[in-house]
């Protein structure tokens, strides 16, 4: 008795009272939320309605890991709903009998109803799974078809007059891709190889964000862009042209491009050798394309994305000659003979009116898009590469473009890659031209010496904020990964470049940025007189140290 009455027996029988309690209701609220969970989608879909991306989502999500993931909100939500259909098929059969059902007929008819909606949530599943499954067997068909189209194409090039050594390095780092590949000379506009010359020379793709080279040189002449300003990006982060190249960053080449409108837009895309043939000693050779008309937002989208333009990689090339040789738009030229070979003269078709301040504002953010920027893939330590990526939704599927040139002091090789379907994901051409640099590195590439600026304190690292940052920035591969995202989930809506739902997913807005000078790599040429040399700073030690010039900024306020 007295045993009972002690206040420590009390306490215990206390606590274990509250313990099964709470197992209780834990195993109640799962229970419960297994019940009660199922989703708005599987309803409609087993009706033949049309499902959100939102809703295929959780359909194609709850098919694979076996359960639907709602918030707090969404099963609140859910489960209200559940109730009012509860309710009004309750209410339909008491009016259909029209009396009140007794409680055993009322349990009998909940199980019914929630046994039918089990098997409903379960057909919307296996339907969103089929879908899924589906457009992945119909992505492999495409990457397929266009892998054997690329191979029967570079069996068909003719290789008189090529560069073997060259033409087998590009062929190897291409591999099994669905792509093509062009390497030059940006001094001479000497062709030392093109793989798969079908797509590289007679057929004509959009250019993506390798279209910000010609908003760029624009923006810089019609003095849209200002030497030293920084616009902010809408956040927390300011950016410059610098920046712009090296993340592409999407929002700021359409604020420059709506700044210096349209005409001016196209007539430094021309200037530039875009909607023309280059001369190229090839057949049928196509002239690519630029837009006719556009106004308001549209040129917008053109100046970041490439909307309506068709260029083809060998003008890509001729392209970023010009920007590497000073303005001089080469003829590109593949001699076929020894004697072509031994008085080959480089042929220029004009010079651009464009001045070499103008070009060199354009280096420091083609070489940080390479040393840590999107075309970081391309990045090596035996040269200096400059270079800009794009990626976007073209002719029908992804395209991955990347147009390069290096050493950046003395310019000897000028490589675009551009692949299409999945291979154009992940900046896919950056890493085959890098392991194209690599492997003629002995043969083109110079002795560099690195020197990387020294890192303040609050400075931005890349472990630290400098990483946000370059994820903030990054629009064009924040668009990418949402689009894929989207393709994954069977979402089969038309193709339109970078589409309007890619940039809600990704959070882009028409605004712009900017920052300071770029840390890069100084590469030194062979002088007649050894001179003092400038005594390396040391750097930053609270980031990795691979050996990769990176830029770095102080936090913005």
């Amino acid at each position: 008795m007295n045993l009972i009455r002690s206040p420590r027996v009390v306490r215990a029988v206390f606590a274990f009272f509250l313990l099964f309690t709470l197992i209780g209701f834990t195993t109640t609220e799962t229970a419960a939320r297994g019940r009660h969970s199922r989703s708005h989608a599987a309803r409609r879909a087993a009706r033949g309605g049309r499902l959100s991306r939102h809703e295929r989502r959780l359909l194609a999500r709850s098919g694979r890991r076996g359960r639907v993931h709602l918030s707090k909100r969404e099963m609140r939500a859910e489960r209200a709903r559940l109730a009012r259909e509860q309710s009004a098929y309750i209410a339909k059969l008491q009016k259909r009998s029209g009396r009140k059902l007794s409680k055993r007929e009322l349990a009998a008819e909940m199980r019914k109803f929630q046994s039918r909606h089990r098997l409903e949530l379960e057909a919307a599943r296996r339907r969103a799974e089929a879908a899924r499954q589906a457009a992945i067997a119909r992505q492999r068909a495409l990457d397929d078809g266009l892998r054997n189209e690329v191979q029967a194409n570079i069996a068909r090039d003719s290789t008189v007059g090529e560069d073997l050594e060259v033409r087998n390095a590009a062929i190897a780092a291409l591999g099994n891709h669905a792509g093509t590949v062009v390497v030059m000379d940006p001094r001479s506009g000497r062709v030392y190889t093109v793989v798969n010359q079908e797509w590289a020379l007679r057929r004509g793709f959009k250019p993506c964000s390798t279209i910000k080279l010609v908003t760029g040189v624009a923006g810089l002449c019609e003095k849209v862009i200002q030497p030293i300003e920084t616009v902010s990006d809408g956040s927390k982060y300011r950016i410059d042209l610098t920046d712009a190249l090296a993340y592409s960053n999407n929002s700021y080449f359409q604020n420059v491009g709506s700044q210096v409108g349209f005409d001016k837009m196209v007539s430094y895309a021309r200037q530039l050798g875009l909607g023309e043939k280059t001369g190229i000693n090839y057949a049928n050779e196509s002239p690519g394309k630029v837009p006719l008309f556009k106004s308001g937002y549209a040129v917008n989208h053109m100046s970041s994305f490439g909307n309506d333009f068709e260029i083809t990689a060998i003008q890509l090339a001729s392209l970023v000659s010009a920007m590497s040789n000073g303005g001089k738009l080469l003829v590109p030229h593949l001699p076929r003979t020894p004697e072509e070979d031994a008085h080959f003269k480089s042929e220029v078709r004009r010079r651009i009116n464009i001045s070499d301040e103008t070009w060199k504002r354009m280096v420091p953010g083609m070489i940080g898009a390479v040393n840590y920027g999107s075309g970081k893939k391309a990045y090596r330590p035996e040269q200096t590469v400059a270079g800009k990526t794009g990626t976007c939704i073209g002719q029908g599927a992804w395209l991955g473009l990347f147009t390069s040139y290096a050493p950046v002091v003395n310019p000897r090789l000028a490589v675009v890659v551009i692949t299409r379907g999945t291979d154009a994901h992940g900046h896919l051409p950056a890493a085959v031209a890098g392991n194209i640099y690599r492997a003629l590195s002995p043969r083109f590439g110079t002795v560099i010496n690195f020197q990387i600026a020294a890192a303040d304190e609050g400075d931005e690292t890349p472990s630290g904020n400098g990483s946000k940052k370059a994820a903030a920035l990054n629009e064009e591969n924040a668009e990418t990964k949402a689009a894929i995202a989207a393709e994954e989930n069977a979402d089969n809506s038309a193709d339109n470049g970078n589409t309007d739902a890619a940039n809600n997913a990704a959070g882009t807005d028409p605004k712009t940025t900017k920052v300071k000078p770029t840390v890069m790599t100084i590469e030194s040429k062979e002088k007649p007189a050894a001179k003092p040399t400038a005594t390396p700073v040391k750097t930053n030690s609270k980031g990795p140290n691979d050996g990769r010039p990176r830029r770095i900024q102080p936090d913005q306020q």
